[in-house]
């Protein structure tokens, strides 16, 4: 896989990953903007104006034919929206690159927004923000997200609330499209069975005349405000839903990659020390893991677990007491090789379809500004020590305030938080 990246004169940055022996193309397009980017007002029009460009342009002006069109040639289109950036993206049969490219760039640059639209995708953005609200472990995450960083924008939910939706008008969308929606605030990222030259001439026909805006501007992730570490909310399901995290390195720090092999030895698949400890050990979960999610300038390291109500507080005080073993005791030469090499193979796993490539990509040139080489990444992976894994976990769990959230029957608020204490 060969990656080539060219800048427009507007800032847009397109991006190829060279293919040969694929039989798809997927082209991803992102723009930098998402829930941190928003006032709490408009709260969720990142993501509601995701769905909003799949509802027509002028060229298209019905959602069926933009539908119809890519899975008339055996493809499929989407899209999602973070904290930190929306994508839409493409995969189809390499011989109809040029379709997608169309498609995709007419959606971001062009799109209707017609208000009978609008008003009709208003209620199916809410009753998506009610499903999250139904499923008790989703429901666990959002709330975590507001115990670790409280009410800032990277406090709040990406989809919004139901009050804040309602209040989204047709011009909010269209101002919002306007300010960010620019050229030099996006990247266009290709992978598959395509050559770059390709890319770029579709890229110049759709975008060229573009004017570039303002870069993307966020409210910075600072202490957590107007908000608890610990947010239990009581509803009457038979399994709690637990989660534990602190606050992480971003995806711009050196760490970065030391964290992925931490995170992996600690919470990922079967022999890591967390399902050996809590499950296998213990029987206290049938599904325990831990995670990360980086951002610009900040990261959160997640441990969640859905465990009977009344070993809520026994699993805490295990989860947390491995937590303290990584700080307190050097890994084993085996099991980091173990960690390392999961890690490696995950992550070029994760590569194998040209979706993943093209996302992969597209992200890192959108969040760094830099493409990474993969063997780049490998070797930062294979390089962690027995002693950057200790340094992590110091720098993780010693100073460093642990934040908890909980769906569940019972409010633990006061066991947890005693669980938790150093």
């Amino acid at each position: 896989m060969e990656t080539t990246v060219t800048t427009l004169e507007n800032g847009l940055r397109v991006a190829t990953s060279e293919m040969p022996g694929a039989q798809s193309v997927s082209v991803n397009i992102f723009v930098a903007a998402g829930s941190r980017y928003e006032a709490r007002r408009i709260n969720g029009i990142s993501h509601y104006l995701e769905h909003m460009l799949f509802k027509g342009t002028r060229r298209r002006p019905q959602a069926i034919i933009i539908s119809e069109a890519i899975e008339g040639a055996g493809g499929r289109t989407n899209a999602f929206t973070s904290h930190e950036v929306i994508c839409y993206l493409a995969k189809v049969p390499y011989e109809k690159v040029s379709l997608a490219q169309d498609i995709l760039s007419d959606m971001v640059n062009d799109p209707l927004l017609a208000a009978e639209e609008v008003e009709r995708e208003r209620q199916v953005v809410i009753e998506e923000i009610r499903r999250t609200w139904d499923h008790p472990a989703a429901w666990a995450g959002e709330l975590l997200y507001q115990a670790v960083f409280g009410d800032q924008p990277m406090g709040w939910a990406v989809a919004g609330t139901e009050e804040s939706v309602r209040g989204i008008s047709r011009q909010d969308l269209a101002d919002y499209v306007e300010t960010w929606y620019v050229p030099n605030n996006m990247v266009v990222s290709v992978a598959g069975n395509v050559r770059h030259d390709q890319v770029m001439e579709l890229a110049v026909r759709y975008f060229q005349d573009r004017k570039p805006g303002e870069l993307a501007r966020y409210a910075p992730a600072g202490p957590r405000v107007a908000s608890k570490p610990i947010i239990v909310e009581t509803r009457q399901v038979t399994q709690a839903n637990l989660n534990l995290a602190v606050r992480a390195p971003s995806r711009r720090d050196p760490d970065r990659y030391l964290l992925r092999v931490f995170s992996n030895l600690l919470g990922a698949g079967m022999s890591s020390r967390l399902f050996k400890e809590v499950r296998e050990r213990r029987g206290l979960a049938y599904s325990v893991g831990c995670g990360t999610a980086l951002y610009q300038d900040a990261g959160v390291l997640n441990a969640s677990a859905g465990v009977s109500p009344e070993k809520v507080l026994e699993a805490t005080r295990v989860i947390v007491g491995e937590f303290h073993k990584l700080v307190e005791e050097p890994v084993g030469e085996e099991e980091l090789t173990k960690a390392r090499d999961y890690s490696v193979g995950t992550f070029r796993l994760g590569l194998e379809d040209t979706m993943s490539v093209a996302r992969w990509v597209g992200d890192e040139l959108i969040a760094t500004g830099q493409a990474q080489e993969v063997e780049g990444v490998v070797a930062k992976l294979r390089a962690v020590t027995a002693q950057d894994i200790q340094r992590m976990a110091r720098r993780l769990f010693v100073d460093n305030e642990l934040c908890a959230s909980l769906t569940g029957p019972n409010d633990e608020t006061e066991g947890l938080a005693e669980a938790l204490a150093p």
